[in-house]
């Protein structure tokens, strides 16, 4: 997705009205055109691999950009941060309670590191899909935050970004040495003892070449106890554009280990926020990737663009569980070790034409992509220490080795229609063929009982229209329709059993097959602008997931992926926003309904309501009836942000959020009581709000000096929140398995912390 500012000069701007897009909270803005200067209209790429790019305020939807400059503003640690506290219809669950390991939700679809999570948000890098073939998870610290360069978020099934786009597609464009030139050194340090570097380097070369590097390294120990994290990430590019043809060359690395903890039961929340439930829980990231993008302009009307990557990875976990077979005095051991190692190979190469004919934009293209892993995964059986860490007493057993392999080949087209100068109508189609391949190596070498062996082929052509009209310069509607499709990934395919859940990260077991999810979009809206830049936006969409994939608990870490039935997402979003010459201020409120649209029986043993449905009788079972709604997805989120310019060298920022109360996992149904235990839990978790605090102080023109206060109130919350079953008392201890109880565990929130740093421009 590229996003650029375009003077009306340009063949394609001519095309759009004089009002911009109005832009979201974060979004770049003008502060309106002077006397005798030329409006600009913010351009956008509707497809992963650059092509022809579309005035936004011809984009049937609404679509939310931001750069670079916004991130700097916010001082955000990572992506995840800034799309929580800038972009609406996002907030973030701190399941692993870890800043790196949050699970991103955009009108009710998540992007997550984290397996078992419903996987509904496809997120690309420089046109490469960088959802990993495994589980179709995302790993936010493999981004690096140094390289980007723009950030574009497009709601809706939009078939054109391919698979696992449900709900949405995040799409980021990385720096480049022409566009970002000069030396920039980055220092910080504070709270949690986190000490972060980042260096970048960016320059133009002879005959139109460009080069650009960044580093940035982050060591700290963490909120929690037990939690330090480091995080290593590099990026290079070069290129060239020379006439008609342009092209760049990156190579994107990172080495990180991290430490989250995970939820915390309420009863030991109360004695220490900071400690842990076991220990411990660390995951190790290695990864890759070179990524080569090209464009050829055949002519003023047609251009050609290429994209291909290869991507290696290896992925490591380490968690220490309470063990379910604990039973004194016949097994001491109260904890389990498991490990899992990771192997992941992918490449894939994208072809594109696009070509301006009279009142047609169009777009044609095809891509394949294909992704080889071997996992593995061993457990072994300890005692917990103290510090509830597991000490393993037996040697490893292997649970699980598999090789797994998908490729997926698309053909797709797009289309946008200038029926009149204001109004346009935009038709776009991709077809994707996937096949899935499981092999269980573990079975033949170590003689487990596992049956993997399996394929799987998934095909569906996806369709969308969309109508967008200016009704006057400063007014504009739209609306659009859209279907897009996700296959199941390897893990999904080989952790579908109810009789057999897994443990994850996983222990695979015989897999019953899965069906792939389809959803559909439907959104309008308007926007526009009133007097003195100030610009509104008001639209209301519906989603509808058909043999939606979820993950099914039966206990706070065991759980299978099944086929739902349909579920719902559906809501408001408003808001505005204006930038004036000392203040920048926007402000978002969005409502979200979502919930089951079929009724279905789930696990979940540690719900009061466990099998007193008569409709439901398996063990451990809740009857979750349509209009439930989705657990972990606040119904109401608002947010505030401004900067205000005190003096030109001076500027203070503030960053509000807040979010109704949700429903947390295991409680489907809504049926869960407090059982007389106070810490059982009532299935759900209040609502809260933030409030960050930045300011920034230029010293000349090289050196400025910032500094962020994050939850200035100090606030004590939850953002995430499931039923199981706790097997300590509320100091710690382990209790015998008789006097394990129902509880409800939260993911708590970082308290108030403080973080100052410098940041020096060493040349342009």
């Amino acid at each position: 997705m590229i996003r650029s500012k375009q003077t009306t000069n340009r063949r394609l701007i001519g095309l759009a009205v004089a009002a911009a897009a109005c832009p979201m909270p974060g979004q770049a803005q003008e502060t309106g055109p002077q006397a005798g200067s030329l409006p600009t209209v913010e351009v956008v790429s509707t497809t992963p691999v650059p092509g022809i790019e579309v005035p936004k305020d011809q984009i049937p939807s609404n679509v939310q950009t931001a750069d670079d400059t916004h991130l700097r503003r916010a001082q955000s640690l990572n992506l995840p941060d800034f799309l929580a506290t800038q972009m609406p219809s996002v907030n973030v669950n701190e399941i692993q309670g870890n800043p790196y390991q949050v699970d991103v939700n955009y009108r009710g679809f998540s992007a997550s590191p984290v397996l078992g999570t419903p996987q509904g948000l496809s997120v690309y890098q420089d046109g490469v899909r960088i959802n990993e073939p495994f589980g179709d998870v995302v790993n936010w610290d493999l981004i690096p935050k140094a390289a980007i360069s723009s950030i574009t978020l497009l709601p809706g099934s939009n078939p054109l970004f391919g698979l696992n786009t449900l709900g949405g597609a995040l799409s980021l464009q990385t720096k480049r040495g022409d566009t970002h030139p000069g030396t920039e050194l980055e220092f910080q340090a504070g709270s949690f003892g986190r000490v972060s570097t980042e260096l970048s380097h960016g320059r133009k070369l002879a005959d139109g070449g460009h080069l650009f590097l960044a580093f940035g390294g982050l060591n700290e120990d963490g909120w929690r106890s037990y939690s330090p994290s480091r995080v290593r990430q590099l990026f290079a590019k070069v290129g060239q554009d020379s006439g008609k043809l342009s092209w760049d060359l990156s190579f994107t690395h990172g080495d990180n280990r991290l430490v989250g903890n995970g939820l915390l039961p309420e009863s030991m929340l109360m004695q220490d926020r900071k400690q842990v439930y076991t220990r411990p829980d660390r995951t190790g990231n290695r990864m890759s990737m070179l990524t080569l993008n090209g464009s050829y302009r055949l002519s003023d009307q047609q251009t050609i663009s290429m994209t291909a990557y290869t991507r290696r990875s290896r992925y490591s976990t380490l968690n220490g569980d309470l063990n379910d077979g604990f039973s004194p005095p016949d097994s001491l051991n109260s904890g389990v070790e498991n490990r899992t190692y990771t192997r992941q190979h992918g490449e894939g190469v994208a072809l594109q034409s696009s070509y301006t004919a009279g009142m047609h934009q169009l777009t044609f293209g095809a891509s394949v992509d294909r992704a080889r892993t071997h996992f593995l995964q061993t457990e072994a059986e300890g005692i917990l220490d103290a510090t509830r860490a597991v000490v393993p007493q037996e040697e490893a057993e292997v649970d699980a080795l598999l090789a797994g392999k998908s490729r997926t080949a698309s053909v797709y087209f797009s289309d946008l229609v200038t029926l009149r100068p204001d109004l346009q109508l935009s038709l776009s189609g991709r077809y994707n063929d996937t096949r899935v391949t499981t092999r269980d190596d573990g079975r033949a070498l170590l003689g487990l009982s596992t049956q993997l062996d399996g394929e799987g082929r998934y095909k569906k052509f996806n369709p969308a229209i969309g109508l967008t009209w200016q009704a006057t310069p400063q007014l504009t509607a739209y609306a659009g329709w859209s279907q897009g499709n996700r296959a199941p990934s390897p893990i999904e395919l080989g952790c579908s059993d109810p009789a057999n859940a897994c443990v994850l990260p996983n222990a695979l077991q015989s897999d019953p097959p899965l069906k792939q999810v389809v959803s559909q979009t439907f959104e309008t809206g308007l926007r526009g602008t009133f007097a003195k830049d100030l610009r509104w936006n008001a639209s209301v969409f519906r989603t509808v997931n058909k043999d939606d994939l979820l993950f099914v608990s039966s206990g706070l870490s065991r759980g299978y992926f099944s086929n739902f039935g349909r579920t719902l997402r559906q809501g408001v979003e408003l808001g505005l926003s204006q930038q004036t010459e000392r203040i920048d201020w926007s402000l978002s409120y969005s409502y979200l309904r979502a919930r089951y649209d079929s009724p279905a029986c789930l696990v979940a043993e540690a719900n009061s309501s466990a099998e007193t449905s008569a409709a439901c009788t398996g063990e451990g079972e809740i009857a979750v009836r349509r209009g439930d709604r989705l657990p972990g997805l606040p119904a109401h989120s608002l947010k505030f942000n401004v900067d205000w310019r005190v003096t030109p060298s001076w500027t203070l920022g503030a960053q509000y959020r807040a979010y109704s109360r949700q429903t947390v996992r295991g409680n489907e149904n809504g049926l869960h009581a407090p059982d007389g235990d106070l810490f059982s839990g009532s299935g759900r978790i209040g609502g809260y709000a933030l409030l960050d605090l930045t300011t920034r102080w230029k010293l000349g023109r090289n050196v400025e000096l910032f500094a962020k206060v994050a939850n200035v109130f100090n606030r004590r919350y939850a953002s995430a929140g499931q039923l199981g079953r706790n097997g300590f008392d509320a100091n710690g201890a382990v209790l015998a398995p008789d006097a394990w109880r129902n509880a409800q565990f939260v993911a708590p929130g970082a308290p108030r912390a403080v973080w100052v740093g410098v940041r020096v421009q060493l040349g342009v």
